[in-house]
């Protein structure tokens, strides 16, 4: 067959495939759909703030969410062991606003990560209806507790998740989160997909935005029951599916906003601690699948990877016109995907075509992550993730 025809039919899967999953993202429900005007009688919400050497982050944090417009909230503070300033800059906030409660978290018990226990230590010192899990490194703005407390009654949910805006201010952040997120994308779909299924395997929550009636925490056995699973939002969300619950996502690019991980360092420990230990939670392939999983984890970076390296060849005379057209038309098509990305998250779009560096990367930290199993490391502490 005629080297060219092989090219062009070559070059298919890596046209459709970002296609199909720029179709799939679209239908995501805005925050601001719902009301910003608090009902007549608002019930009690408790914000609960998990934090451990945050002190670069709590008061811009605790501010945010002490400036919000839901006129009956507490914010509570779990200094989960800091060894920095985190809970004496708290403490000094919550001696001006007595909205602010301030706690340490007792001793980890065996069997328990940090987030969890800090979580269930705040939840257990709360006092509101509606119980709000945030991290210490987002930023509200007043109308965001209001919104999400009027979209979980008028979703009928038992817990409501919001995704917000990342904040990226070095070359790595606005190189790999896009990347990530576009792997999210391609495998959960939109937001609203996500709502509607009732799938376990297919459900994920934010877990820097959970908003969940009491009743519902309390029966489904709060962070108890995901004391040892390193992603502790994606379990309660696919165990609440599990067991009937309704797990809700929506989305604002104005309203919420968060700063995951600062530079490249931040970023490969934080995904690395994730993305495979909680990644495997995600696919339905029992326990013999899960230990493929394990080898070929760090694979899919070849899809970027390979296009590139061919064009480059191209371009270096190492290999045929032909050939070299399919490595340069997939890169292509991959760069446009991204910059639908990156325009979407704000991130710059002449950084588009360097998919295959974000790719290579983020395999290497995939890589890593596999090597490692369900063994995790996070803010000093080592864990055995279940």
């Amino acid at each position: 067959m005629n080297p060219w025809i092989l090219s062009a039919i070559a070059v298919v899967p890596w046209a459709l495939f970002p296609l199909i999953v720029l179709l799939r993202m679209r239908g995501a429900t805005m925050l601001s759909a719902y009301a910003a005007t608090p009902p007549e009688r608002a019930v009690l919400v408790s914000v609960i703030v998990p934090a451990r050497n945050e002190a670069h982050n709590i008061e811009a944090c605790v501010r945010s969410i002490l400036g919000s417009s839901w006129p009956s909230i507490e914010v509570i503070v779990v200094n989960d062991s800091s060894s920095d300033e985190t809970g004496a800059i708290a403490a000094a906030i919550a001696r001006m606003d007595t909205r602010l409660h301030v706690l340490d978290a007792p001793p980890l018990p065996d069997g328990w990560m940090g987030k969890q226990w800090a979580c269930h230590t705040g939840a257990a010192a709360a006092r509101g209806d509606f119980l709000l899990f945030t991290d210490a490194d987002t930023r509200y703005t007043p109308e965001l507790v209001t919104r999400a407390v009027n979209a979980l009654r008028a979703r009928a949910a038992d817990l409501l998740s919001v995704g917000g805006a990342q904040l990226m201010e070095t070359f790595w952040e606005r190189l790999l989160q896009p990347h990530i997120f576009w792997i999210l994308a391609a495998r959960y779909g939109s937001p609203d997909t996500m709502s509607r299924s009732t799938n376990p395997i297919n459900k994920i929550a934010n877990g820097q935005f959970m908003l969940v009636t009491r009743s519902a925490y309390a029966a489904e056995g709060g962070h108890a029951a995901v004391r040892q699973h390193v992603a502790e939002d994606l379990r309660i969300a696919q165990e609440w599916t599990r067991h009937g619950r309704s797990v809700q996502l929506v989305m604002t690019t104005d309203k919420f906003a968060t700063r995951m991980y600062r530079g490249l360092g931040e970023v490969a420990r934080g995904w690395g601690k994730n993305i495979y230990a909680a990644g495997r939670d995600t696919v339905p392939l029992g326990r013999v699948g899960q230990r493929l999983l394990r080898a070929i984890f760090p694979l899919p970076a070849l899809w970027e990877v390979v296009p590139a390296l061919v064009a480059i060849g191209w371009a270096a005379g190492w290999v045929g016109t032909a050939f070299g057209a399919w490595g340069a038309a997939a890169w292509l098509c991959n760069t446009i995907a991204r910059a639908v990305v990156h325009h979407l998250m704000r991130a710059p779009l002449w950084m588009a075509p360097l998919n295959p560096l974000a790719a290579l990367v983020f395999g290497g930290i995939s890589a890593g992550a596999a090597w490692r199993g369900s063994r995790v490391t996070w803010k000093d502490r080592s864990y055995v993730s279940g």
